[in-house]
């Protein structure tokens, strides 16, 4: 397979060129390398009818089949890691050894969907009277994957929806689109006619999508704002829809831990992919009595942290993917200083080419300022003090999202009862963001809703459909 030109859309089964492409900007440079097609509605029509068209005999296809089909997509990306993991690092940004876990985590999760079975509970089964609940598949599914992690992130809904028996329509972030157009054509060559089809665009396709009649469910993973808009398309035609949305994830240090041990887990918890994940720590909330030393810890910690173009060895952080973030943040950075904010690490910003934002770290600003109540989504991380438990508890729960925390803690019991307390979908002790494909994911508040991963998040995918039978028309 060629991964370096050539990019097209996947539908029904056919590679297709668009009547119109985009530049897609490689984020350590911030230049130009490819030309994605640009799908249009037209487009987004052939493709949908294809997996209509599909659906019947798909969902028909008895469950092993489909579960192998999978599996042997899984072990077709698996055997050509290397090149995804490169294209990946050129549109995204991560460095190579990021990139080639995130083209391994596909494959993982793939497999783990594909190694599912779907349940069948029955009720009663008696000598006058059987009744059963199976989980039959919606029917055509609209999936649109974020930025941030394009290929895991698509594997969270393609695995699923794929193995219980739907057709998909997939839609990958305009700024990382042709890993997942390299992921269609190889998929094009397994799986039947129609089941999966791939389109890349611009703006207007994502609304499209959701708004389509012929879409059954939309799986969507982005910002909350976006996803108020998907579920406001969606409702017009009462459409299911799983969304995965925006997060503030608070982090709390407790008084008994080890500044120097928690250094680098509290790094990668808060800075992993510069930032750029939903799940990162985005408000640390330190205890008084160790805050100086945490502190101190994190920054020196981070100073010894290797930035750069990713496709470079040894590198352990890159750039943020795309222009606007990049400006988003800058202006965040900017705000902090007007307001005579504390940077304990970071704030100027070097000028060289491509996206590149250092770590910083802000010093106990202000519960209000915009740095501790919007997600940053980016190298940007406050560190608050706190004297009193519940008022760390209050704090960290003061937000409109709910999708992770982390608790920090020499006592892992203590810290055990503590995490009882948040109000959060994930929450963990001593870890930070230990996703498994076997474990529900899930938001609180504004989050979203729904479920991916694990039993749960597979039966997303299903509709339940009771049946019952009496032995005989005499009783």
């Amino acid at each position: 397979m060629d991964f370096d030109s050539d990019y097209r859309l996947t539908i029904g089964g056919a590679l297709r060129a668009a009547s119109k492409t985009f530049s897609v900007i490689n984020p350590a440079t911030g230049r130009a390398f490819a030309e994605a097609p640009d799908a249009s509605r037209s487009d987004l029509d052939d493709a949908v009818a294809a997996a209509r068209s599909a659906f019947a005999g798909w969902a028909s296809t008895p469950h092993k089949e489909r579960a192998e089909l999978v599996t042997k997509l899984a072990d077709q990306v698996e055997a050509e890691a290397d090149p995804f993991s490169r294209l990946l690092t050129a549109e995204q940004g991560k460095p190579q050894s990021e990139a080639k876990r995130e083209v391994l985590g596909l494959v993982a999760w793939l497999k783990a969907a594909a190694s599912w079975d779907i349940p069948v509970h029955i009720h009663e089964d008696s000598e006058d009277r059987y009744c059963e609940t199976r989980h039959v598949p919606i029917g055509v599914v609209g999936a649109i994957a974020p930025w941030n992690y394009p290929l895991l992130l698509a594997a969270f809904k393609l695995g699923p929806a794929l193995t219980t028996g739907n057709c998909v329509v997939l839609k990958p972030s305009p700024f990382t689109p042709l890993s997942t157009l390299r992921l269609g054509e190889l998929a094009n060559s397994l799986l039947p006619s129609g089941v999966l089809n791939v389109l890349s665009g611009g703006d207007d396709l994502g609304p499209w999508l959701t708004s389509h009649p012929g879409i059954d469910k939309v799986a969507f993973t982005g910002s909350t704002a976006t996803g108020k808009r998907v579920m406001a398309s969606a409702a017009e035609t009462l459409k299911r829809i799983t969304l995965e949305l925006g997060g503030n994830d608070p982090s709390i240090v407790m008084h008994d831990v080890d500044p120097v041990a928690l250094a680098p887990k509290l790094f990668w918890a808060s800075f992993g992919n510069s930032g750029q994940v939903c799940l990162a720590s985005k408000r640390v909330y330190v205890h008084a009595d160790i805050y100086s030393e945490v502190r101190d810890a994190l920054v020196q910690f981070a100073s010894g942290v290797k930035i750069g173009n990713g496709i470079n060895e040894g590198m352990q952080l890159g750039p943020i993917n795309n222009r606007v973030q990049y400006e988003r943040i800058m202006r965040l950075i900017e705000e902090s200083k007007a307001q005579d904010l504390n940077f304990a690490l970071g704030g100027e910003v070097p000028e060289c080419e491509g996206y590149f934002i250092p770590p910083i770290i802000i010093d106990n600003p202000p519960e209000d300022a915009r740095i501790v109540c919007e997600e940053q989504f980016g190298p940007i991380v406050p560190l608050i003090w706190f004297e009193d438990y519940n008022d760390a508890i209050r704090r960290a729960n003061a937000s409109e999202y709910g999708l992770g925390a982390t608790i920090w803690a020499g006592d892992e019991n203590a810290g055990w009862a503590l995490a009882q307390r948040i109000d959060a979908g994930n929450v963990w002790v001593n870890e930070s963001r230990p996703l498994s494909p076997v474990v529900p994911f899930a938001g609180h508040k504004q989050s979203g809703f729904g479920v991916e991963n694990g039993l749960e998040g597979l039966l997303e995918y299903t509709i339940p459909k009771t049946m019952s039978r009496r032995r005989s028309l005499s009783d």
